[in-house]
């Protein structure tokens, strides 16, 4: 039972040391791994070796593949080279092999304490606190490695006659490779962690309790087990989300069926690069282990040799079998115009940027619409699906904003016109403001809800009051669009200038009404507070679409309109 206990005890200690290890690097470099995705994937090779070296990085392939979807959601990477960088993040994943049958190999212990030490020092001076919370996961990692590895020998399993008489009895065939490759994906998927049943191979191979065979098919069923887990955490997300995880599924099965068919020539040619015989009586324990790492490394690298010239296949296969929803399609957030990488000429991509500003404002009025519809459902289940809409447009705007900015900022760093210049500064304050329209909307439903839970009744005279103001801040929207979509030079600030004057004088009618209202006992303060709530929320928004109008003409026009007066 103590056995046991520590067996098990050692499994969790090594995957708590990976993921603190894990988190760590990711805190340290987060940003520089982000940026390196976007900026080396510009081919299916290139996109390999970033995946490869990320991964190696952060000591996850789950977190290379979050980034990569991440990107891929804001069409800075396609799935396609997302698929590249996930064939790539397989490759890198296999060092953690390396590293345990590193730790199989030598008393690793030893190298804890001075790690412990180095990472609790720095955790407390603060200053390099996430080097020392790597140092303090990479002690953790070791010091379960050295356990597993004194558990292992403390097992005995070469010498306990049930367990070698039990594995015995799988003679060494097509049909007991199968049973292990299913019974290593079901336990990987169990423990929802390849490197945690990679430890428990190890073992068993190192022990004498399995076969070389068996624990290759073990590691087989590993890597397809590990896709289960990517595959059902990627249900509740959107598309292209599940499109990666599908490709990574396809991808190691692939591998899996071409390693199944050529199964014993492969495992004696892997097991002859590390000084092997799979066939022979007694092993070295510390080559076992290697033999084990060394087939994970051959799987990965050689499926990723021969599935590289077909990502375009992989691609229209996964889009072919998971078709978005109506909805959800029209919601993801993907960029149409613009694209990562390395632009062609600046002034076509201050073009192309225009554009996708013009998307930018058409998702912020379609907003502000599922806002004026949130106002009039008192249906529970509809009210909470609309605001989660809402909510996620709200993300939406932030990321537009966000990958929008970017874009503009590599565009400047080119040798520009003093016009094209300008006409950046223009855009990025464009976008600024689009992406408070989009906060404005979302405090609206946060107002709304706040009176769905209160289940107030506004009087006529309030339900008149915010009908008006939303129209007056949708007209205001659409005549933005227009100027979005069309050349500034057919337009004019007039009409929108009149526009905001109205809902200005509006909001200061509605506003003196209230007082009266609220003091007069016609409606209790509460009504009165999130009545005005309301009204001031839609007063900001038309303040921001004016500013967009603003920036979108070019100088400001209040300013020259006040110098003519002026003069």
């Amino acid at each position: 039972m103590l056995i046991a206990l520590k067996l098990l005890g050692s499994i969790a200690l090594l995957m708590y040391g990976m993921k603190v290890m894990s988190e760590a690097l990711q805190k340290m470099a987060g940003p520089q791994l982000r940026h390196m995705l976007g900026a080396m994937t510009t081919n299916r090779f290139t996109g390999v070796a970033t995946g490869a070296l990320v991964t190696v990085a952060v000591q996850s392939s789950a977190a290379t593949t979050v980034m990569t979807v991440s990107f891929v959601n804001a069409a800075l990477l396609t799935l396609a080279q997302a698929i590249s960088v996930i064939m790539g993040a397989n490759i890198g994943t296999t060092l953690s092999a390396w590293i345990m049958s590193a730790g199989f190999s030598f008393n690793i212990i030893n190298l804890v304490w001075p790690a412990f030490l180095a990472g609790i020092i720095l955790i407390q001076i603060g200053k390099h606190r996430y080097l020392g919370d790597f140092l303090f996961g990479l002690s953790f990692l070791l010091f379960a490695l050295g356990m597993l590895k004194q558990t292992g020998t403390e097992m005995d399993l070469a010498n306990n006659a049930a367990v070698v008489d039990f594995f015995a009895s799988f003679k060494t065939n097509y049909g007991t490779i199968l049973l292990f490759l299913l019974i290593g994906t079901i336990l990987t998927f169990i423990a929802q962690s390849s490197a945690a049943l990679m430890a428990i191979t190890m073992v068993l191979c190192t022990t004498g309790a399995i076969s070389i065979f068996q624990g290759i098919a073990l590691v087989m069923g590993e890597n397809i087990g590990t896709t289960l887990t990517a595959n059902i955490a990627a249900l509740s997300a959107n598309t292209q989300a599940r499109r990666a995880a599908a490709a990574h599924l396809l991808f190691n099965v692939f591998g899996v069926l071409w390693v199944l068919a050529l199964f014993f020539p492969f495992v004696r040619l892997v097991c002859g690069l590390v000084g092997v015989n799979p066939y022979a009586e007694t092993q070295d324990p510390t080559q076992l282990s290697f033999a084990l790492a060394m087939f994970h490394t051959a799987f990965n690298v050689t499926n990723t040799l021969i599935l590289i010239w077909f990502i375009p296949q992989i691609e229209q296969f996964v889009c072919k079998i998971i078709k978005p929803k109506a909805s959800e399609e029209e919601e993801e957030f993907r960029l149409k115009f613009i694209r990562g990488g390395l632009m062609k000429t600046p002034e076509i991509s201050v073009l192309q940027a225009q554009k996708e500003i013009a998307v930018f404002g058409e998702r912020m009025m379609k907003m502000s619409h599922m806002v004026k519809d949130l106002y009039g459902i008192a249906d529970e289940a509809e009210f909470k699906k609309l605001f989660d809409r809402i909510q996620k447009y709200e993300q939406i705007s932030d990321n537009m904003e966000n990958e929008i900015g970017k874009y503009l900022g590599q565009v400047g760093d080119a040798h520009l016109s003093d016009e094209t210049k300008e006409k950046i500064r223009a855009m990025l304050r464009q976008i600024g403001e689009l992406e408070s329209i989009g906060d404005a909307g979302y405090n609206m439903a946060r107002v709304i809800r706040r009176k769905h839970e209160a289940k107030l009744e506004f009087t006529e005279q309030q339900e008149n009051g915010i009908k008006k103001m939303f129209a007056l801040a949708q007209e205001a929207g659409a005549r933005m669009l227009e100027m979005l979509n069309g050349r500034r030079e057919d337009f004019d600030f007039g009409p929108s200038e009149e526009i905001e004057s109205r809902i200005n004088q509006c909001r200061d009618e509605l506003k003196d009404e209230n007082l009266r209202n609220v003091d007069t006992h016609v409606y209790s303060y509460d009504s009165g507070s999130i009545y005005m709530d309301l009204i001031n929320e839609a007063e900001k928004a038309g303040d921001y679409i004016i500013n967009v109008v603003e920036a979108r003409l070019g100088t400001s026009h209040r300013q020259t309109e006040q110098l003519a007066l002026e003069s």
